[in-house]
């Protein structure tokens, strides 16, 4: 094969610090010929100059917005680069293993797979722990013709070392937007990627998107990444990692999902409501805050479930400043927009050679 099938997109998750390890990873283990559109939504100034001169170096269209983007709104800005039979999302903080993608593209070549996801894990060490191998996604109906949705993640939590042998290629119903591989071919029918699915549960709204339009899913485990969450450590991570998983985006994409798929309220999106909002920011910002702040709280008198309770307040307040301002500024344009109109208005700026582009979007104020 001397002609690329495939394209990578890559696309912020939740933080920027971890884009260097992510994108050597991915010119150091990819063995067979792809082209990269690499889609950096407002990183900070020293990631920025990094990726334009990975662009440059490695010739790979690099797409920049002077904004944060959300997951799908970034898929489908990239997905409008991609003229190859193939196209694979990766997130920014996703590490490979050798092969990887020649494993993904055989399985799709020898099953006719509309997608396929590879074997997922979790955390640092690299490739130890699952966080995905394959799963089912799907709505059922019950006795009362109420509508409620069944998702199940296999062998999360498990060594790799000690399923991986007994792991075969499956036809499933789920795959992860981490790291999965798509045949272009799909979009036609199902159009691009949901923008109200602003952070969570999008790839239950695509997987079940891509069945009923009759494309199928499979799991490959000879394909093994990893992503690696981290806490928000530097400071230029922090706004966006708060908008990601804000309460109003969370929130607004799980009713999106329950409305457009006609689903009862019940305990799947009750406990969500109830237990999720705000539990990433609160594992990963608030307790160590409140640990940091434990002996000034014994100065004040004050035990650490106190101190974290007064960081969970204004913790809220923050939250809910930055989600209303950028609804006001960006995101409302973003969803109006169909995404053929924001192709066309991207402009391109500086060296030609870098492929450097800026989306400038006539409905915001600079």
């Amino acid at each position: 094969m001397t002609d690329p099938q495939v394209t990578l997109v890559v696309v912020p998750r939740e933080r920027f610090s971890y884009t260097k390890e992510s994108l050597e990873s991915i010119y150091e283990h990819t063995d067979i010929p792809f082209k990269l559109v690499y889609v950096d939504g407002n990183s900070p100034t020293p990631i920025k100059r990094y990726l334009e001169t990975q662009a440059q170096a490695k010739q790979f269209q690099l797409v920049r917005t002077n904004y944060y983007l959300s997951p799908n709104y970034a898929r489908n800005i990239g997905l409008s680069y991609v003229d190859t039979k193939y196209l694979v999302f990766v997130d920014n903080d996703v590490i490979v293993s050798p092969g990887w993608l020649n494993a993904l593209v055989t399985c799709a070549e020898e099953t006719g797979a509309t997608v396929v996801g590879p074997l997922m894990c979790q955390d640092e060490p690299l490739h130890e722990t699952i966080h995905f191998a394959a799963g089912e996604c799907h709505v059922v109906t019950d006795i009362h013709g109420k509508r409620h949705i069944r998702e199940k993640m296999y062998k999360q939590g498990q060594q790799v070392s000690e399923v991986r042998p007994q792991l075969k290629r499956i036809e499933t119903e789920l795959a992860e937007f981490h790291s999965v591989l798509i045949r272009r071919e799909i979009f036609q029918k199902i159009g691009y990627l949901d923008p109200k699915m602003l952070c969570t549960k999008e790839h239950l709204d695509f997987c079940m998107t891509v069945k009923e339009a009759g494309g199928s899913i499979y799991f490959e485990p000879d394909s093994l990444v990893t992503y690696v969450p981290g806490p928000p450590i530097e400071l230029t991570d922090m706004y966006f990692y708060m908008l990601r998983w804000s309460d109003a985006w969370m929130y607004s994409s799980l009713e999106n999902l329950r409305q457009k798929w006609g689903l009862v309220e019940d305990g799947y999106f009750k406990t969500k409501y109830n237990k999720k909002l705000g539990s990433r920011r609160r594992r990963t910002i608030i307790r160590p805050l409140s640990y940091r702040f434990k002996k000034l709280g014994k100065k004040l008198g004050l035990k650490r479930k106190q101190i974290e309770q007064a960081l969970l307040a204004v913790d809220k307040v923050i939250n809910r400043y930055i989600t209303d301002r950028y609804a006001r500024k960006y995101l409302q344009s973003q969803q109006q927009l169909t995404y053929q109109d924001s192709r066309t208005e991207l402009c391109q700026k500086g060296d030609g050679d870098v492929r450097s582009l800026e989306i400038c979007d006539p409905l915001i104020k600079r």
